[in-house]
């Protein structure tokens, strides 16, 4: 049944094929106009899945675009969350929205967030964003509406890649065996993922054999013959006694001919020139209003950015980052310093790197990039981590250094009891990567945003963990994972290109913290400090101490500089590299001689902060003195979207943050 009034049980409007064709196109000039606006996006699966979303939501499902929630709407879920553009593109046509003010996406404040979430946007059923568990939550949601009793039915999008997933199989079993014939599973089988062909990547193929030994119909179309997509869903709805699943083959960026067929478009945006040549292939010139959703676009970014500066710390002048004719710093990534390090050592025989679909975002596939004889030592497994924490241990188990890497909130929670029950209990010498930690994926949103995953790592026994202060100190921390430490290891980077805050003299102990100290107001950052080893820093009396890690450290560093500047104030900044072990010494030494400890992390509050202050409460040193702590981190909130230093802003983990807790509490010692 088409879109209808829930209130009259009427429809609402009809599509013939030819109008679903027509529209599916005009969706896809929405949808390269909204991923042009926000400069970031994944501008392959959404075109590939087009015709299937035109069809869904114009077609296919009961829906009423006036009543979002209407208990007889029929549910669809995103398994593939990072295709929500499609998605946001589809309830605007379908009428829930202006499909216009789709050109917010990936921008602060905005209802469409990188990855769908259902509380902030009408419509959207679930929020989704980590590969693989949508089909789960379809069958939850099947089997909730059978006890209701109700008529509705479920479809979950998922991507081919994505069925490298364990989780997804453990769905398909779930919904065969419980004859679930109210879902409907659509594969969007564009062939393609992040690291090239599915195929080659992970195999995951014969799906059709695969899900009917499972007990589902199986059903394969071409993806963008909208007959054939609309007769596959009616067929559905005819089978009763098991669940369907819908094998829709489709070209990645479909309709424009430079994107299609090509992995690289995976992660991709076109500028305004590829949007206009994309809109020119589409025949969509002068149809799709580009020019009113880029003022949308930055309409809602002037509002946003305004809004953000008002909620700034405000002092007397302005000490941004590269602000100012003096104190220049330069910016690179500190993933690079993890690649460079990987291609540097990666000569010896004993290192194996474990590939998990995100491989030249995290730079874990530099191991290999120029050296195809380690090819051999370079194992894919796909989308799969949970799977690759326990392939690492096997490879430890055999004399091998392996190392597995992804984004931090994957690398740290979607397996952690792998990394825990297998890595840590056994002490096996596997380094993991945290990749892309903190807010460093920016517009991806809340579901790839890891806030928690110090959480997770430094709860487990025998685990080290390591967080680099910039890309120097990376290469230098992975240099040390490798060859320095056996055993459980993690080290957690950024995306986002940091200051560099350090240089290759600047001394790395692991384990032992770092002490650096504001000097002089010069012509680069880095040179106006002075670092040393905190077991050889002599106190110099100063008024407070931050202790940071990661990309907090340039912050902390940043703080002490305007401290100075405005208020006179001198600081010790601990820059603690190490988060296990801690180096306890260092933390009491700070405590003890300045009497106010401000912990800063790009990271829950706690991560960091909880074990500092235990190491103050239970250092016997310190029971007889006043000790002035606070804590600068997230405040127990998920992420959402925005560009990496909107949300250090938003976030509240400025160095002007810090520096604003820092004068609130010198008020307490005075």
């Amino acid at each position: 049944m088409p879109l209808i009034n829930s209130k009259t049980n009427t429809v609402r409007k009809t599509y013939s094929i030819k109008e679903l064709e027509e529209q599916a196109n005009m969706m896809r000039g929405y949808n390269l106009v909204s991923l042009t606006a926000a400069g970031s996006g994944h501008a392959g699966g959404t075109l590939s899945i087009m015709d299937i979303t035109a069809a869904l939501y114009l077609h296919v499902l009961n829906l009423d675009p006036e009543v979002p929630d209407w208990e007889g709407r029929d549910r669809i879920i995103w398994s593939t969350g990072h295709k929500a553009p499609s998605l946001y593109v589809g309830l605007g046509v379908a009428g829930y929205y202006d499909v216009k003010e789709v050109a917010t996406l990936r921008k602060l404040d905005s209802p469409f967030q990188g990855h769908p979430h259902w509380l902030k946007l009408p419509g959207v059923e679930v929020s989704t964003g980590s590969l693989g568990q949508g089909l789960s939550i379809a069958v939850g949601q099947a089997l909730g509406l059978r006890l209701n009793n109700s008529a509705s039915r479920v479809y979950c999008i998922m991507g081919d890649g994505e069925q490298q997933e364990g989780q997804i199989w453990e769905a398909i079993m779930e919904a065969g065996h419980y004859q679930l014939d109210n879902i409907v599973g659509i594969v969007d089988r564009n062939r393609l993922q992040i690291d090239g062909k599915v195929e080659e990547v992970m195999n995951v193929e014969s799906l059709v054999e695969k899900y009917r030994s499972f007990g589902w119909e199986a059903i394969e179309i071409d993806g963008h013959n909208m007959k054939q997509i609309v007769d596959a869903f009616e067929r559905a709805k005819t089978i009763k006694g098991k669940p369907t699943v819908i094998l829709a083959s489709t070209v990645k960026g479909k309709g424009v001919d430079f994107m299609e067929d090509v992995a690289g478009w995976h992660g991709k945006s076109p500028n305004m020139e590829e949007l206009k040549k994309g809109l020119e292939q589409l025949g969509l010139t002068g149809k799709i209003p580009v020019d009113e959703m880029l003022k949308i676009a930055e309409s809602h970014q002037l509002r946003a950015v305004k809004n953000l500066d008002a909620r700034m710390p405000k002092f007397k002048r302005e000490y941004w980052w590269n602000s100012d004719e003096a104190m220049k710093v330069e910016m690179q990534p500190t993933r690079k310093g993890f690649g460079q390090a990987l291609k540097q050592h990666g000569g010896d025989e004993r290192i194996v790197c474990i590939g998990l679909d995100i491989s030249g975002s995290i730079t874990i596939s530099d191991f290999y990039d120029g050296h195809p004889e380690r090819k051999s030592r370079w194992i894919s497994l796909g989308i799969a981590e949970q799977s690759g924490a326990c392939v690492a241990a096997g490879l430890a188990r055999e004399g091998k250094i392996p190392v597995m890497g992804t984004y931090g909130t994957f690398a740290a929670a979607r397996c952690l009891d792998q990394i825990r029950t297998t890595i840590c209990y056994g002490e096996f010498n596997v380094l993991i990567a945290g990749a892309h930690g903190g807010v460093s994926v920016g517009p991806d949103g809340a579901t790839h945003q890891a806030l928690e995953d110090l959480f997770q790592v430094c709860s487990l026994p025998n685990m080290n963990v390591s967080v680099p202060a910039d890309i120097i100190e990376t290469k230098k921390a992975t240099e040390h994972l490798l060859f320095g430490l056996k055993g459980p290891k993690f080290i957690r980077y950024a995306r986002e290109a940091t200051p560099i805050v350090t240089t290759e003299a600047t001394p790395f102990v692991f384990g032992k913290a770092n002490v650096i100290r504001y000097r002089r107001k010069g012509a680069t950052f880095v040179d106006a400090f002075d670092t040393v080893l905190a077991d050889q820093y002599k106190s110099e009396k100063e008024d407070l101490s931050i202790i940071a890690c990661g990309p907090m450290v340039p912050e902390a560093m940043r703080a002490a500089y305007l401290l100075k500047e405005e208020f006179g104030y001198e600081t010790r900044i601990v820059n603690m590299h190490t988060v296990k072990p801690l180096d306890y010494a260092a933390i009491v030494a700070a405590a003890k001689e300045t009497g106010i400890v401000i912990i800063a992390e790009e990271h829950q509050i706690g991560g960091l902060a909880d074990r500092v202050c235990r190491a103050i409460t239970e250092a016997p040193e310190l029971f007889a003195l006043p000790v002035i702590t606070g804590a600068i981190g997230v405040k127990d909130r998920f992420g959402e979207s925005g560009a990496p230093w909107e949300l250090i802003k938003a976030f509240e983990v400025s160095g002007e943050h810090i520096a604003q807790k820092a004068v609130e509490l010198m008020t307490l010692k005075k």
